[in-house]
């Protein structure tokens, strides 16, 4: 089972930015959603940026993956990767998460 990482996005741009290429950004999840590489993803309260939750094999995977982000092509948000080694999960994600 691939390692999983959290990535939190920043936006660095005003919202009106962002909103111009938020089409293209789902459109990039979706992609990796369908590959089977996002496991969740969503929005931050307030709307400051995101956090994607996907499977990679190493940091520099995920790294060069972000990097494909229209956001992150287009310089609207910064990314902080964070590597976690899941240890525990509720019964519905142990499966997906932990291979059990």
């Amino acid at each position: 089972m691939p390692p999983i990482y959290v990535a939190i996005l920043t936006y660095v741009r005003p919202l009106e930015e962002i909103d111009r290429h938020v089409e293209t950004h789902i459109e990039w999840l979706r992609r990796h959603y369908a590959d089977g590489t996002f496991l969740l993803s969503g929005r931050r309260v307030p709307r400051t940026g995101g956090v994607i939750v996907t499977r990679g094999e190493s940091l520099e995977a995920v790294e060069a993956l972000l990097k494909t982000d229209p956001f992150q092509q287009h310089g609207l948000a910064t990314v902080d990767i964070i590597p976690l080694q899941v240890a525990m999960a509720a019964d519905g994600l142990k499966e997906m998460l932990l291979g059990v």
